[in-house]
C-alpha cells in the first residue's frame, strides 16, 4: 500500500457544480474558486448520474484547474450508485483527480470500504499517488461518530458539516433557521460546528462550513463565514458563484496581518538566539506560546502563496 502524505491543499471556498452541466463546470474551472466539487449527488437526477459521471472525466481530462483542489461527491453508500461512481470516475480520470467527497458518512465503516476500493483501483491503473477523501457530516450518527470517522483512514483530508440533511435528521424546521421567528436563541448548528471543528483540529485535517442556502444575501454568508472562521473553520461552501469572493476574503489572512506575525517571529527567533524565552515587540510580549498562534497565519499564508 502506497504510504499517505496527506498534501495540503486550499479549501477556502468549495464551489459546488452539478456534474450533469458541462456548462456549468467550465465556469467552475474558469472562477477563482480554490476548490471544486463536481456534483453526482443532490445536483444530480438519477436518471443523469450515468451521464453525469463521463461528463465529469471529460471535464477533469480537458479542463485547466490549474490552482484548484479538484474533487468529486459521490452518491452516498445507501445508493446503487456509490461504487460506480468511484470506479468510473477513479479509473477515468483518477490523474485529474486530487479527492473524492462522501456524503451521509455514519461510521468509520463507511471510509474503510471506499479507502479499500480506491486502493484496488490505484494499482489498477498505476496511479503513483492516493486520492484523498472528503466527508459530509449531516446524519446524527455522523456528529456521534465524528472523532473516529476524523481519524478512520489517512486518506480523510476534511470534515464537512451539512447543514441541509441534519436538520432533517434532527427534526428541524429550516425556515426557522437564520430568522427573526427562530424560536431558538443564537446558532442553532453551534453544538454540530463545534463538535465537528474539534474532530478534525485533533485529526489533524480541515474543518469546512457548510452551504448558506441564499445566494442573494451575500452579508448573511460572510457573517456565517466569519463566525465559522472564529470557530477554527479554513472554509466554507459556495453554492453559487456569487459566494466565491465572499469567502475568499474571509478565509485568506489580510495582507498586514501576514506581515506583523512575520515580524513578531523573527523577533521572538531573534530573542531565542540569545538565549532569551521572549521578546518584546511594539509593546507585545511574545514567547513560545505565542508562536504557535503565529503559525496559524503563517501557514495560511504559505498555502495561498501571500
Amino acid at each position: 500500500m502506497m504510504q499517505s502524505t496527506r498534501p495540503r491543499r486550499p479549501r477556502r471556498v468549495q464551489l459546488s457544480v452539478p456534474g450533469s452541466s458541462e456548462k456549468m463546470m467550465a465556469k467552475a474551472a474558469q472562477s477563482r474558486a480554490d476548490h471544486v466539487f463536481l456534483d453526482l449527488e443532490d445536483a444530480v437526477a438519477p436518471s443523469a448520474k450515468e451521464g453525469a459521471r463521463r461528463n465529469i472525466v471529460k471535464a477533469l481530462k480537458q479542463l485547466d484547474w490549474t490552482g484548484k483542489t479538484r474533487c468529486v461527491r459521490i452518491n452516498d453508500l445507501t445508493t446503487k450508485y456509490a461504487y460506480r461512481d468511484i470506479i468510473e470516475v477513479v479509473e477515468g480520470a483518477g490523474a485529474h483527480l486530487d479527492t473524492i467527497m462522501m456524503t451521509k458518512v455514519t461510521a468509520p465503516a463507511d471510509i474503510s470500504f471506499a479507502a479499500t476500493l480506491l486502493s484496488q483501483i490505484e494499482r489498477t491503473i498505476g496511479l503513483d499517488r492516493e486520492i484523498g477523501i472528503e466527508v459530509l457530516i449531516e446524519e446524527v450518527e455522523g456528529v456521534q461518530n465524528v472523532e473516529a470517522i476524523a481519524k478512520a483512514s489517512p486518506r480523510v483530508e476534511s470534515l464537512i458539516l451539512g447543514m441541509g440533511d441534519l436538520s432533517a435528521a434532527m427534526g428541524i424546521d429550516l425556515g426557522f433557521v437564520g430568522s427573526a421567528a427562530n424560536p431558538y436563541p443564537g446558532d442553532i448548528w453551534h453544538y454540530a460546528r463545534a463538535r465537528l471543528c474539534m474532530a478534525a483540529r485533533a485529526a489533524k485535517i480541515d474543518a469546512i462550513d457548510g452551504p448558506f442556502p441564499n445566494f442573494k444575501d451575500v452579508e448573511g454568508y460572510r457573517r456565517e463565514a466569519t463566525e465559522a472562521l472564529a470557530l477554527g473553520f479554513v472554509g466554507k461552501w459556495a453554492i453559487h458563484p456569487a459566494q466565491i469572493e465572499p469567502a475568499l476574503e474571509v478565509f485568506s489572512p489580510k495582507p498586514e496581518e501576514v506581515a506583523r506575525a512575520r515580524k513578531l517571529r523573527d523577533a521572538f527567533l531573534e530573542a531565542e538566539a540569545k538565549g532569551l524565552g521572549a521578546a518584546q515587540i511594539d509593546g507585545q510580549m511574545v514567547d513560545i506560546a505565542s508562536l504557535r498562534i503565529l503559525k496559524n497565519t503563517l501557514d495560511r499564508a504559505e498555502l495561498f502563496g501571500m
